[in-house]
């Protein structure tokens, strides 16, 4: 039977989708987390660091969210602050000085909102990231693995390719939002599901994202480690391919891909 909208907007929260460390961890070897964003701490909210994919470095960036309630709450339930945005863009700068390519993993429902975060500057930060990002000299590429929740996401998302698995979301903001904004009642969230185009299938044939990677096969749930294996295949191809482009074409196919919205 074919799931509803609602249906993937349940299973992109659900407390066992793999994690962004869990995706590093089996996708690339050598992995070398970094911390801090030399301006103000370390926000456990983001990952990032070095590895290696086929032997050759990357820098490797996302959002962490916790498996049960104590890691959810070190973690921030995957919502960063300013200084974790300010982390990625450190790693980001770092990864165009040494010529590395860049992957992020998305999985959040929003940046943090609380004062603090606003008081550190959350929408500077999530600002800055979109206009270095579009300006870097090396290929991104963004996946997103859970929820891909309003600037929060598109933080980390603002890639040569943004790819996302079968059974996740991205979204300008939540259904709850969205039902609470137009109709003033956030249960009629399961509704607003179904009319705001977040699914993988609806924004791949509205050109917003560039490929869907499987998460099941004749109705059947597909083994992590295939998915793993999918991921890490895609990646060496489409690394391979964007190296072969000059710097030029591709800092102005990037712009044409987010212009074209």
């Amino acid at each position: 039977m074919e799931k509803t909208a609602n249906d993937i907007v349940t299973l992109a929260r659900a407390q066992d989708r793999y994690t962004t460390l869990e995706y590093i961890d089996a996708v690339f070897d050598d992995f070398m987390e970094f911390h801090g964003d030399r301006y103000f701490g370390d926000d456990l909210a983001v990952v990032g660091g070095i590895a290696t994919l086929e032997e050759k470095p990357v820098t490797v960036v996302g959002i962490q969210k916790g498996r049960n309630l104590p890691e959810n709450i070190e973690r921030n339930f995957g919502a960063p602050h300013p200084e974790g945005y300010r982390k990625a863009l450190r790693l980001m700068k770092q990864a165009e000085k040494f010529g590395r390519p860049i992957v992020t993993f998305i999985n959040t429902a929003g940046a943090y909102c609380g004062i603090e975060a606003e008081e550190r500057g959350e929408g500077e930060a999530i600002a800055k990231n979109l206009i270095e990002m579009s300006d870097l000299s090396v290929p991104i590429i963004a996946i997103i693995i859970g929820e891909g929740g309003s600037g929060g996401a598109l933080a980390l998302a603002l890639a040569d390719e943004v790819w996302m698995l079968e059974h996740t979301i991205y979204a300008v903001l939540s259904p709850e939002g969205f039902a609470s904004i137009l109709w003033k009642d956030g249960s009629r969230a399961k509704e607003a599901a179904e009319l705001m185009k977040i699914t993988a299938t609806e924004l791949k044939e509205l050109t917003i994202i560039d490929r869907v990677i499987p998460e099941e096969m004749n109705g059947e749930a597909l083994e992590q480690s295939k998915i793993n294996r999918m991921i890490q295949k895609a990646l060496i191809g489409k690394f391979s391919e964007l190296s072969q482009l000059e710097t030029d074409t591709l800092l102005e196919n990037r712009y044409q891909r987010f212009r074209k919205y």
